[in-house]
């Protein structure tokens, strides 16, 4: 698995992902829809699928010695290294920010520990959505990524319009930090516990889905 591993990133990494895990400086931008900057790193992964049918990647890693299923492991873990350097690679910014710019976000979530927590939330949809679809018909990447960045467009608009009108979102997740901070590291810890519960469910029923393909 670790040579998998390894493969991906010499191989299948798309110039995209190093750039997009570079606009983690975005979140120093103020008012501004930091959702975004998690949305642009499921482009990436979106972009990596894509290059990989142009490569045959596939194809080429069906006559290494491995199992079917660990091909989607490694692809799947290999996003999720991906996401969570995303995650990481944004809090100082987000920090950096806050020590600039000590005013809210008249645009949505402020950048502090909910909004990292939500983000979570966000991908392990993405996950769950984009490789289910994807392994079923690796040769159609677009159709499941124009499904599962649909839906993750609509959880950014749901999500940033609570901050206005939900009276929990808006007076206690939606403040600069440490206010409230039980009540955000709580759902810090909730988003990243379904984070890694919907992709699991998604890798698990990936590798199922493509064992079964006749390739």
């Amino acid at each position: 698995m670790k040579s998998l591993l390894l493969k991906e990133i010499k191989l299948a990494t798309h110039p995209t992902n190093i750039i997009f895990l570079s606009l983690s400086f975005m979140m120093i931008i103020p008012n501004y829809q930091y959702y975004v900057l998690f949305f642009y790193t499921t482009l990436g992964i979106f972009f990596m699928c894509l290059q990989g049918r142009e490569n045959h990647d596939i194809e080429y890693s069906l006559t290494l010695p491995v199992r079917k299923a660990q091909i989607v492991t490694a692809r799947i873990g290999y996003a999720v290294i991906l996401e969570i350097a995303q995650i990481f690679l944004a809090i100082p910014f987000a920090i950096l920010r806050n020590g600039m710019f000590p005013s809210v976000n008249e645009v949505g979530m402020d950048a502090n520990i909910a909004l990292f927590g939500l983000s979570l939330l966000m991908l392990g949809l993405f996950n769950l959505l984009f490789f289910i679809l994807y392994y079923r018909n690796p040769a159609k990447p677009g159709k499941a990524y124009f499904i599962a960045s649909a839906v993750v467009m609509v959880y950014i608009l749901a999500a940033e319009s609570m901050t206005h009108v939900v009276p929990f979102f808006r007076d206690t997740l939606d403040t600069p930090d440490p206010q409230y901070l039980v009540a955000k590291l709580g759902v810090l810890a909730l988003g990243a516990a379904t984070f890694a519960l919907l992709t699991v469910a998604a890798a698990h029923v990936s590798r199922r889905r493509f064992v079964a393909l006749d390739l």
